[in-house]
């Protein structure tokens, strides 16, 4: 339209404004007619035109994936589409705007969107936009396409770290030696000289006038809980993450480690109030289950209400479970919560608090870097933090609940290491 006006539209209205000449306003109005009836026409650019999207696509954080789009043409007529899909945020596109080629006598189209997500989370695109020129080409029709497209970002277990947990978590089995004879009743059998007064049942010797011993067997199955912390401690960075971040990677690799053990894995989340719940099962529906449990999961500005997740495990878990709580306890107010409402858990379960080591909180002179008055300072400050970190861990352990502080760089391997040395020394 822009190069047939100035080409030809505007040289025809100069020369019939400067003269009379009937030819030049025909050639005028003949351009104003086909420009309008061109107008008129260019719904038919884009009649019959259909935009396909997958109704759930799943990716994940930092790895680029794509997204199959198909573009149906019920007319079957040679077409050019024009198409732009708009990516939301946090997720990085490669691009937004595609060009189809549509042959004669093609039913449809494909073109793949290439896209990296950088957040973990739950999006959708709801529309789509078509451009295509009308017969003649005079117009641009353009179209909003309604589509319906989920995209679900799980956490990115591929990191080296992550890999390396992943590996331990599979071949830690065959290297783990159990020690001692389990907590699990088998059987009852006749006394034998050396068995132990405590093995005796009594009321089946009562019974059977003669003694009577029970037989115990190691827990085959046991009940594992990764409790996740989103509160809002957990939104603190660690290396270029967040701690929340960090726990749900971590958790997920517990609970493959878990899988391969032929242990029963869950997961519950909570800050102010308890986020979601998944009871203990095992089999890769199960697992995914749970990934899609805390996929969405973000941190609340809210403290963490201890009692709140206590009581709710207490109601929920009737048998002995492993209690995994990867939360922050370097706020005395919070660590006083928090060994407060675990003091009940701990008598029925074997509660462990993961918690990632702050990097300033090390004792004092545990390397030579002072140079000036303020590094003084900051390493008396960490030697305080550090001082209340092992104080709690002593008032935890004198209620039965254990604080490991771990590496921030090496989160999912340590709890793996809690983990191994539960199941070891049958703890459950």
């Amino acid at each position: 339209m822009i190069w047939l006006v100035a080409a030809v539209g505007f040289p025809a209205a100069v020369i019939a404004a400067l003269s009379t000449n009937a030819r030049a306003w025909a050639f005028v109005g003949l351009v104003v007619v086909a420009a309008g009836i061109d107008a008129m026409l260019q719904g038919r650019a884009l009649k019959g035109i259909r935009v396909e999207t997958p109704h759930l696509v799943r990716f994940f954080k930092d790895r680029e994936g794509e997204i199959r789009v198909r573009v149906h043409n019920a007319a079957r007529t040679a077409r050019r589409i024009r198409v732009g899909m708009v990516a939301p945020e946090g997720i990085e596109a490669a691009g937004e705007d595609f060009v189809v080629e549509l042959p004669n006598g093609a039913e449809a189209a494909d073109f793949s969107w290439r896209c990296t997500p950088r957040r973990r989370g739950q999006y959708r695109i709801e529309a789509c936009y078509l451009e295509a020129a009308s017969p003649l080409g005079l117009w641009e029709a353009r179209r909003v396409e309604a589509v319906t497209l989920e995209i679900r970002v799980y956490p990115n277990l591929r990191r080296d770290e992550d890999l390396k947990a992943l590996r331990r978590g599979a071949e830690g089995m065959h290297a783990l030696r159990q020690v001692g004879r389990g907590r699990e009743f088998e059987k009852l059998r006749e006394y034998v000289a050396g068995d132990g007064f405590d093995d005796i049942d009594w009321k089946a010797t009562a019974r059977r006038g003669r003694p009577i011993t029970k037989v115990f067997q190691v827990e085959r199955t046991q009940e594992i809980y990764v409790v996740i912390d989103a509160s809002r401690l957990s939104a603190r960075p660690v290396g270029g993450e967040t701690e929340l971040e960090r726990a749900i990677v971590a958790s997920l690799i517990t609970g493959a480690a878990a899988e391969k053990r032929g242990d029963l894995f869950g997961l519950a989340a909570f800050s102010h109030q308890v986020e979601s719940f998944t009871r203990a099962r095992n089999g890769k529906a199960h697992y995914a289950a749970c990934r899609d449990a805390i996929y969405e999961l973000q941190s609340r500005p809210t403290s963490p209400d201890f009692d709140e997740i206590a009581t709710f495990l207490r109601l929920q878990l009737r048998k002995r479970a492993l209690l995994l709580f990867l939360t922050s306890l370097d706020d005395p107010a919070l660590a006083e919560n928090f060994a407060r409402a675990t003091r009940l858990l701990a008598r029925r379960h074997l509660v462990i608090a993961g918690m990632l080591l702050p990097k300033s909180a090390q004792p004092l002179f545990h390397d030579g870097d002072v140079s000036s008055s303020e590094d003084i300072y900051r390493h008396l400050a960490g030697h305080l933090a550090w001082r209340r970190l092992r104080e709690l861990e002593s008032t935890l352990a004198r209620q039965g609940v254990r604080l490991a502080l771990i590496d921030p760089d090496r989160f999912g391997s340590g709890l793996i290491r809690l983990y191994d040395e539960v199941k070891q020394r049958q703890l459950l």
